[in-house]
């Protein structure tokens, strides 16, 4: 099927801001342009594409499975126009880089600082979600790297470096302080509310496992869906669970958080870097890439 790149280019402007009159100002056309050639690209794939609402347009689901795909091509397609207008330049263009939580406070931010002293005019996008969906998005070519926690089912055909190994500890509110007094056993600690990441996420299968290895159930009373919404809950006595340990320090020195020791080991986790050789990167993210590698 040959279609025309420009109704792919109308197509994504008018999903990307759900409403043809902004999309057609961002391309330098017209609103009845841009509503013809999205009926002229839906007439070629036999589906419809959009539904019209009251303050402006919605994608159906072929236009979302269609805009999973035009959108990565479309950057990667500006992305390259943007450099060979700006004859390609070392300090130019833009990384986009995909970071949980936990890798982004441990390891990343410290980077980005760094980086950003040194190539100011490099623009760099963070995309933050949980392990899971960032190794979707770097697949789909979406993400220049990905710097995620472990442990994690690695993908097929990338390269997959460990940048950063972290311990973790139980720790609670100062109302918790009696069960920091002695080693306590899972199993002795199941009255209390715990605090983690929901199902779904590589953490709560990690601790799932290691309860069950200890012969302990885990059953969570508050579920959160990103790990910088552990502190504040745990340190406000909603509840005990786990944190990287370097991150529970300087609260743990002023007597804020609690820690509160166990007779088993948790396993030592690793933040990974993946990046895939194979895949057209611009001068930005090899620059960028350079000084992950350096910071090794």
């Amino acid at each position: 099927m040959d279609i025309n790149f420009e109704y792919y280019k109308i197509f994504y402007y008018a999903a990307k801001y759900k409403n043809i009159t902004r999309a057609a100002a961002a391309l330098g056309s017209n609103q009845p342009n841009v509503t013809r050639t999205i009926k002229l690209l839906e007439a070629q794939l036999k589906c419809r594409l959009f539904i019209r609402e009251p303050r402006g347009i919605r994608l159906t689901e072929e236009g979302e499975k269609l805009y999973y795909h035009v959108e990565a091509a479309c950057r990667h397609l500006f992305n390259a126009q943007e450099e060979i207008g700006e004859e390609a330049l070392e300090d130019r263009g833009t990384v986009e880089i995909g970071a949980t939580e936990s890798a982004l406070h441990l390891y990343l931010l410290d980077l980005l600082h760094d980086f950003k002293m040194e190539y100011p005019k490099i623009r760099i996008k963070v995309h933050n979600q949980n392990t899971s969906e960032i190794i979707k998005y770097f697949i789909s070519g979406r993400l220049d790297f990905a710097v995620v926690t472990s442990p994690f089912k690695e993908p097929e055909n990338v390269q997959c470096e460990t940048v950063y190994d972290f311990d973790e500890i139980l720790v609670g509110g100062i109302r918790y302080k009696q069960l920091g007094k002695e080693k306590k056993r899972l199993t002795e600690l199941a009255g209390y509310p715990w605090i983690g990441l929901g199902k779904g996420t590589v953490t709560y299968d990690f601790y799932r496992d290691f309860f069950i290895r200890n012969g302990a159930d885990m059953e969570l009373d508050m579920e959160v869906e990103t790990s910088n919404l552990l502190l504040p809950l745990i340190q406000n006595n909603l509840g005990i669970g786990f944190l990287p340990e370097r991150l529970a320090f300087p609260l743990l020195g002023e007597k804020k958080l609690i820690q509160i020791p166990l007779d088993c080991e948790i396993p030592r986790r690793s933040i990974k870097l993946i990046s895939d050789k194979r895949q057209a990167r611009n001068r930005a993210a090899d620059t960028f890439y350079a000084m992950l590698k350096n910071r090794r």
